[in-house]
Formats: C-alpha cells, structure tokens, sequence
C-alpha cells in the first residue's frame, strides 16, 4: 500500500515520545508499505537526520516550520478562528507542496499524525487515517486551570485559545475517515463527544529487546527516578509536585535517599532543584544506564494524557514503578500487581518508601510488569495492528 504519513516533526533524534512512536512504526512497517514521510523540521540542521529515516520511508520531504512566536503566527491567532497551535503549523506553501505531492503519486492513505497538521491536506478522495497522541484541547485546559492567580489576565485570551483547540479538533476528527487513539480512555472520550466516529486504539509501545538488555546494580544510596521531556508541561508540573511536596515525605522516612531527575529541556526552575540529595539531569548518554542504576520509577503526574513512555520503558528494564492513575492510564496496569498507583502527596511517598525498604515488592512488581510489557506493548505487536487498520481504511 503507498501511505503519505505527515507528521509535525522528524521522527529522528528519538527525543520525543512522538519521535520515538514514529521511528518505531516506520522501522516496522517498511517492509510492507511504500510510505512518503512529510515531516516539518524546526532548523536546517534536522536534515542531517534524514539519512536515518530513508531505509524505512520510500520518501522523505520535510517542511521548514515558522518559529512558534514568530509574528505571523501571533497575528494569525489573533485574527483568524485558528488556535496558536494549528497556526504554528499551517503553511499554504506546505499546502501546496503537499497538494503537487499527491497529483504526482497514487497515494492509497494519507496518515495524519495530530489534528493540527491537516490544515495542510487540501481536499482529497484519498482516506485520512488521523491518529490523535493525546487530546490536545485537554492538555491546554488543564495547563490554563493550573496557572496562578497572578496571571489572571492571560486566563480570559488563554482559555479562548483552548474553545478554538478544541473546535477545530473535533473539527479534524470529522473530516478524517477513521482515528486512532492511544488508550480505550481516549477512545471514549472522543466518541463520547463525536459518536458516529470509528476509532481504534492503537497504543504506545517500547523496543523489549533493546531495554530488556539494561543491566541492573544497586545504587550506593536508595534512589527515586523520575524521567520525563520538559517541553511537555505536565512534567515540569509533576517535577514541582515531586520536590516540593512528595520528597520532603520521603526523606523523613530515608534521610539517605537521592532523587534522580533525567529529562531533556530543563527549564531553570527545574534545574534549580539540583542540591546534595537531587540530582537533575538534561539528558543521559543511554536512558538505560538511569533506569538500571535507581531502585523506583517515581511518576506523580496530575494532569496531561501523555505518551507514556517512561512507563513502558521501566516495565521493559524490570524498575519497579510508583505513579497515580494518570501516570499509567492506558495502560494495563493493575494496582499492587504490576505497579503501586497513589494519587496524594503523602501516599505517594508512602508507597515509594514501601519499594525502597522491601527489595522483595519490588521485584515482585518489576517481574509482573515485564510479563505484561512484552506480552502487549512491544513495538513489532503494536504495528501488526496499524498494519490491518491501513488494509481496512487504505483504498487498495
């Protein structure tokens, strides 16, 4: 089958958990499509990486992206019905290009990754299969409701923002002729707002192999694990709800414990949380070594529906997890089985101390985990599945 698969960023390095569920896809269905990847880049140094994606893609064209406070996008915002979001993103040259694309070939599907780059698809008999990451409105909502009282004027234009998210998602929803969602939570969210929509769960994985090979010794002190890539808000959300109210709990119970805070785009009120017991890192040479070298994978996040990633990975690597629900939701995780799930400051800290002083629970933890992650979230699994949807919605 011949797929064009438009995506708002090149899915190398694999930085991202977009990045990373790409890569992942592409690498394993290239033996069965002929895919075209469009992807927008943010500087013309990301074109080294095309090189890395040409053994799996039949094409790769990329598309310089507007930087996101550029005055165009500002202006576009404020005066057309589109979101911020959608006007980073939509470029009538790429329109264009995209159009000339698709006269040239005989495309069987088009592949939308996120709502926000199908302004970009002009009208085409061609199926769209759209595949939503998380539902964005919900994320920005959440970021709005969160902010402090002292930003109050920003609130009113903020949340006017979101109303535009969230129409023109719904919007995109309709226009494509199925969806993808990455857990049964978005499923039906989605459907409960658009019913007559068909929507597949198509879910996250992580390469088993690769972190299965993560080798595993224990740290000097009782370390605490938290990853996560800061340009996604809920993490540095998460980060703060960590040191500044669940570590305190912590060290009450073990003075000796170290938290390890590993995530790419630190901000500055992130990296000054670094002291003797913290350390905070921008990123490691192999996620691996961080995973293999902490005794817990602390996830508290409280608002966002990510990718999950983290997740996945320490149940690969055999690291006993701590989360709430929304850390692990989408994922087939029971409580006091594959993971212990909390959801205030104190229980948190509570079950954390449980897996530090009982090496025995957390092994029991990490093994049912692993047993689950390879059984269902490996990647080759996970692209079988994309694979019979394409079948279904493609035109061949």
């Amino acid at each position: 089958m011949k797929i064009l698969m438009l995506t708002p960023y090149l899915p190398y390095p694999l930085v991202s958990g977009g990045q990373i569920r790409t890569y992942n896809l592409l690498k394993n269905l290239a033996a069965k499509h002929k895919i075209t990847l469009a992807s927008f880049i943010r500087n013309e140094e990301e074109k080294k990486y095309i090189k890395e994606l040409e053994p799996y893609c039949q094409k790769v064209i990329v598309f310089k992206r507007r930087q996101a406070f550029s005055p165009i996008n500002i202006l576009l915002s404020a005066l057309t019905p589109f979101p911020f979001l959608v006007c980073i993103y939509f470029d009538i040259g790429v329109r264009r290009e995209i159009q000339r694309e698709l006269q040239r070939e005989n495309y069987d599907l088009i592949h939308a990754e996120t709502f926000y780059v199908m302004p970009n698809i002009p009208a085409t008999k061609i199926p769209i299969y759209l595949v939503e990451q998380v539902i964005e409105y919900l994320v920005y909502q959440r970021f709005v409701e969160s902010l402090p009282r002292w930003a109050f004027l920003a609130k009113p234009f903020l949340l006017l923002d979101v109303a535009k998210i969230k129409f023109w998602e719904r919007y995109y929803w309709k226009r494509a002729k199925r969806l993808a969602a990455m857990s049964g939570e978005d499923r039906h969210f989605i459907q409960k707002l658009e019913p007559d929509r068909q929507v597949d769960v198509i879910a996250n994985g992580v390469d088993i192999e690769y972190f299965a090979k993560t080798k595993k010794q224990k740290p000097q002190k009782p370390t605490v694990l938290f990853v996560g890539q800061f340009k996604w808000l809920p993490n540095r959300d998460a980060t703060k709800f960590l040191v500044e109210d669940i570590w305190p709990k912590i060290k009450e119970k073990i003075p000796s414990a170290r938290l390890w805070i590993v995530g790419r785009n630190p901000p500055k009120d992130i990296l000054n949380f670094a002291s003797r017991n913290i350390q905070v890192d921008g990123e490691v040479e192999d996620i691996r070594f961080a995973y293999g070298a902490s005794e817990v994978l602390l996830a508290p996040i409280r608002n966002g529906r990510g990718t999950k990633y983290k997740i996945l990975e320490a149940m690969a690597t055999k690291t006993p997890i701590v989360g709430t629900r929304l850390a692990i939701e989408g994922i087939n995780i029971k409580n006091n089985h594959e993971a212990l799930v909390a959801s205030s400051a104190q229980d948190l800290a509570n079950q954390t101390v449980r897996v530090l002083k009982n090496p025995k629970l957390g092994e029991q933890l990490a093994e049912s985990a692993f047993v689950l992650v390879k059984s269902q979230y490996d990647w080759k699994k996970i692209s079988n599945e994309l694979d019979r949807v394409y079948k279904e919605v493609g035109t061949n």
